[in-house]
C-alpha cells in the first residue's frame, strides 16, 4: 500500500466554490445524522457544489430529516435499517449513485469545504482519500488528550499488523470510488439483527479492508472543528474497545487469507 500525504496548509488549498467541471467524476456526499437539526445549516453553508447528497437519519427526535429536506430539496433522505453510524453509512453507500462517495459527519466537525481536496486525491490516482488530522495541513479543535493517545495506539497497532502507514485511523472523513464498494464487504443493510461494523468501528473496517485489498491510499490533511450543538454519540472507551476488537477480527481474517493463498501470497 502506498500512502502519500497532501502538503500545504489546508485553508490555502481549498479551491473557490465553482460548478463541477465537465468530464469530472460525479460526487455523492453521504451524511449520517442523528439529532443534528441545529447543525445542518452550517454544513449546508460550507457544502461545495456536488452531484448528490444522501442523508441517512438514525431515528432523530428533533426533526433532522425535515431540516435536511428544506436545506437540500434535491437530496435523497432515507432512514437507516438498524442503529449505529456504520449501518447508516452502509445504507447511504447503497443509495449513492455518484462515481465518488464522500463520507462526512453532520455535526459540523468535518468541513464540507474540504471535499475538493478529497476528490482531487482520487482523480490523481488514489482509491481511498483518507482524511487525517495529523497530516500536514490537518488539525483538531475537538480531540481530547485521552482520545489522541488512544488513536495513536490504535494507529501503531494497525500499522504494525497490516504494514500500513495510517496517521489517523479513527477519523471518519474519507472518500473512495463507488465502483470499489463491494471490496469492503460491509454488513448487509437488510439483516434484521445487529451486525459487526454497525457502530463507530466502521472507519477501521473500511480503512483496514481497503489496505488489505491493495488500494492506493492517499492521506488528506483535514481540520476537525468542534461540534456546534448537542453532544457526541461517540463513547471513547466503549467505542475504542470495539475498534480494538475490530482490529483483532480483521487480523484473523487477514491470516486466513494468507494461509489460503499459501507460499505464493504477497502483500
Amino acid at each position: 500500500m502506498r500512502v502519500s500525504t497532501r502538503v500545504g496548509n489546508f485553508l490555502a488549498k481549498i479551491p473557490d466554490v465553482r460548478e463541477p467541471a465537465p468530464g469530472r467524476p460525479t460526487v455523492s456526499v453521504v451524511l449520517p445524522v442523528r439529532n443534528e437539526a441545529r447543525n445542518l445549516a452550517y454544513v449546508a453553508r460550507r457544502m461545495p457544489p456536488v452531484d448528490e447528497i444522501v442523508v441517512i437519519d438514525g431515528g432523530s427526535a428533533d426533526g433532522t430529516a425535515d431540516v435536511a429536506r428544506k436545506l437540500w430539496p434535491d437530496a435523497t433522505v432515507i432512514e437507516q435499517t438498524r442503529t449505529g453510524k456504520g449501518n447508516a453509512l452502509a445504507c447511504g453507500f447503497l443509495a449513492a449513485t455518484g462515481d465518488i462517495i464522500v463520507m462526512i459527519d453532520g455535526d459540523g466537525s468535518t468541513d464540507p469545504a474540504e471535499i475538493p481536496l478529497f476528490v482531487d486525491a482520487l482523480v490523481g490516482g488514489a482509491d481511498l482519500a483518507k482524511g487525517s488530522r495529523f497530516s500536514r495541513g490537518g488539525g483538531s479543535e475537538d480531540i481530547t488528550r485521552f482520545r489522541r493517545l488512544g488513536n495513536k495506539g490504535l494507529n501503531w497497532l494497525v500499522n504494525r499488523l497490516f504494514h500500513t502507514e495510517f496517521s489517523d485511523l479513527c477519523y471518519g472523513y474519507n472518500a473512495f470510488w463507488r465502483r470499489n464498494l463491494n471490496c469492503l464487504d460491509l454488513p448487509a443493510t437488510d439483516a434484521p439483527e445487529p451486525q459487526w461494523g454497525d457502530g463507530f468501528e466502521i472507519e477501521t473496517v473500511i480503512n483496514v479492508r481497503a489496505a488489505r485489498s491493495g488500494w492506493v491510499i492517499h492521506e488528506v490533511g483535514s481540520f476537525e472543528g468542534r461540534r456546534i450543538y448537542g453532544r457526541s454519540n461517540l463513547n471513547a472507551v466503549t467505542d475504542g474497545l470495539r475498534v480494538l476488537r475490530t482490529i483483532n477480527r480483521e487480523r484473523r481474517d487477514h491470516r486466513a487469507v494468507r494461509a489460503a493463498a499459501g507460499a505464493g501470497w504477497s502483500r
